[in-house]
């Protein structure tokens, strides 16, 4: 895995190097500079509009007492995409259009959602229920009785008088 990463770091900036020279040579090098400016502009666009609608339906989700899980896959999917739009490069514009585009998206999330391990832990407190959040070393249960002779502590807020 280590061989693929450093392989795959070194393979994307020597390919990317390759089609500015070749679409350089076809277009010259004014318009792919802007081309290059543009689609950063493009990828901060798509991000800040399918962002705030991705970020209203995930609400819903949370009021409504669901796990927004494929929402939270998609969200790091356009972040991602938004990453590979700003960066210069024809290659990885072409990922991050891609990556803009919501029914590959969904597509690409649930299929890395099944191969992801993800416990959810979904228990609500019930009303009047006690909040109780101490440290082992916080607590001292009233029915143990100090050998020291002291009052035991209720509470670590309590002085214990």
């Amino acid at each position: 895995m280590p061989l693929l990463i450093l392989g795959g770091l070194i393979l994307l900036p020597l390919s990317e190097i390759a089609v500015f020279i070749m679409v350089g040579e076809a277009i010259g090098v004014l318009p792919t500079i802007l081309l290059t400016v543009f689609t950063a502009v493009a990828g901060t666009v798509l991000l800040r509009q399918q962002g705030v609608s991705l970020v209203k339906r995930m609400q819903s989700e949370l009021d409504a007492g669901r796990v927004p899980g494929d929402d939270l896959m998609q969200g790091a999917m356009m972040v991602l995409a938004s990453l590979f739009l700003l960066l210069p490069g024809f290659l990885t514009d072409t990922i991050g259009l891609l990556l803009f585009i919501p029914p590959l998206r969904i597509a690409l999330a649930r299929f890395f959602s099944r191969r992801a391990s993800v416990v959810v832990v979904n228990r609500r407190r019930k009303q009047g229920e006690p909040v109780v959040d101490l440290d082992g070393a916080e607590w001292t249960s009233t029915r143990h009785k100090p050998d020291d002779g002291s009052n035991p502590r209720i509470s670590p807020w309590q002085d214990g008088n």
